[in-house]
């Protein structure tokens, strides 16, 4: 039943990892990534079942606190801020996007990472989807144009590793955990605030505004 309920939600964060690869708007963005971060907080908490660990209960309410509510609300505020309605480009048509999706999933898949599946056995299947969230996650931070879709980029990619180590049974201390979360909000909230000052001077959260930048 714990096996199944951990695959349950492995599979929702492969799936908004993908699927962020195919929405244009910003809205819809948020939202995945939203998805995306309750699903980790359920693995987190589904691991708390079995271990018992109070410190990965408390880590798990600090994950929905700052993944889930936190950083969609601050991207949300931003969105309506400048009135965004679609998410930048991407330097890949969707159909290549998608073919690039399928080869990292493949990669995830062979020989190269078997030393890292094989930490834990048991959860070979997940560990693998853990990986394939990791590559596609940084796929995305490189084949978005806009700022934002690169920023959650960043924080699925970081969403990826946390599945890994959780169903890896590699152990944080409590106070790394929290220390990273509060990482987590001062990021956004200087990214955020960084992304408002180049909307201002650029009109656009497009990177690819910005390529005849040059010091005067």
């Amino acid at each position: 039943m714990a096996y199944n309920f951990l695959s349950f939600f492995v599979i929702i964060v492969f799936l908004t990892v993908v699927f962020l690869h195919v929405t244009r708007k910003n809205s819809m963005v948020i939202a995945l990534y939203a998805i995306q971060s309750a699903a980790i907080t359920l693995i987190l908490f589904g691991s708390f079942f079995e271990t018992h660990a109070v410190s990965l209960a408390m880590i798990a309410l600090l994950t929905f606190a700052v993944k889930v509510v936190f950083a969609p609300l601050f991207f949300t505020r931003l969105i309506k801020k400048h009135r965004l309605t679609f998410s930048a480009s991407t330097y890949l048509n969707v159909p290549l996007s998608l073919l690039a999706v399928a080869l990292l999933a493949a990669l995830a898949h062979s020989r190269i990472f078997a030393p890292l599946v094989a930490i834990m056995p048991d959860h070979a299947p997940m560990i693998t989807l853990a990986i394939a969230v990791m590559l596609i996650a940084f796929l995305l931070i490189i084949n978005r144009k806009g700022i934002l879709s690169q920023m959650v980029g960043i924080l699925s990619l970081e969403n990826g590793i946390v599945a890994f180590s959780v169903l890896s049974g590699l152990e944080q201390s409590p106070a790394l955990q929290a220390g990273i979360m509060f990482n987590l909000v001062i990021w956004v909230t200087i990214a955020s605030i960084f992304a408002s000052m180049i909307y201002r001077h650029f009109g656009s959260f497009e990177t690819t505004v910005m390529k005849h930048l040059k010091e005067e």
